[in-house]
């Protein structure tokens, strides 16, 4: 009898995930994170992300990946620029001169070994979308669970080529999803600059709560004036996501971090200085 009430309470103490992972549920909250430099670039005509505005502006970008300390283990979010880019000496071109030119000043997998973490510390890992400056990273986690929304997943890349390696572990999303189950991280469906773009909230204790934009928004004019950019998969789709953005920073009083927004990044401590 002892044996079999000892067994149950070891069921209820640890408990399982929504995806059926074996979930510490006893242990909750986020301690720290981390900003990460994923990248620096600038971009040549910003009113690629402004249409009607701001032609032929160049404007200096940067790319923020995140890194999340949670009582049950470490998060990544987005992974920025492909690290092969650090050792291009005059950075990576692109082909649409409007767009971003990319350098990588410190390589990812160099800021984690600066904290002690390693990718096969990284239990869960998140990308806001499939584009090459936020999945640059994703195989050197090969056997870290990634949380996409499925839109995302099944978007066919050129030549209908598939955006992920087909046997990388994958939770496949439809909607929001609270992480951890303690509602400290939770992924915000946000669809519109591509089908299945996502958002983050996150809950610090000393902090507060932060809503990590990925391209949900690119600069903060961009925000202010509820900017579509024109290749934007869905006009409709960004314009709800905003206010579904805005909606969610004053129900959870929460600050809005823009992934790309440089004078913001500037203010920010940086890795391996952290919030928590």
């Amino acid at each position: 009898m002892n044996r079999v009430c000892g067994v149950l309470a070891i069921v209820l103490a640890v408990g399982f995930s929504a995806d059926g992972v074996l979930a510490q549920t006893s242990k909750t909250g986020v301690e720290k994170l981390y900003v990460l430099n994923c990248g620096e670039g600038v971009a040549g005509d910003i009113s690629r992300w402004s249409p009607g505005e701001n032609e032929g502006k160049s404007m200096d970008f940067v790319d923020n990946c995140y890194l999340i300390k949670h009582a049950q283990g470490w998060l990544l979010w987005d992974t920025g620029i492909s690290d092969a880019v650090a050792a291009m000496p005059n950075g990576l071109a692109p082909s649409d001169p409007k767009a971003v030119f990319w350098h990588r000043p410190k390589t990812l997998a160099a800021q984690l070994d600066q904290l002690g973490v390693t990718p096969a510390d990284v239990k869960a890992m998140a990308v806001s979308h499939t584009h090459p400056d936020h999945i640059g990273n994703v195989e050197m986690f090969p056997t870290t669970m990634l949380y996409v929304q499925k839109a995302e997943y099944e978007w066919p890349a050129a030549n209908n080529e598939p955006r992920f390696k087909p046997g990388h572990p994958v939770t496949k999303l439809e909607g929001d999803r609270d992480v951890f189950g303690d509602g400290s991280v939770t992924i915000l469906s946000t669809p519109g600059h591509t089908p299945g773009h996502q958002s983050l909230l996150v809950k610090l204790p000393h902090t507060g709560a932060l809503v990590l934009s990925g391209d949900a928004v690119h600069f903060k004019s961009n925000w202010d004036n509820r900017g579509v950019p024109a290749l934007n998969f869905s006009k409709e789709q960004t314009l709800a996501s905003m206010q579904k953005i805005s909606d969610t920073l004053a129900k959870e009083k929460a600050q809005l971090w823009i992934n790309h927004d440089k004078a913001q990044r500037d203010g920010l401590k940086m890795s391996p200085e952290f919030y928590d």
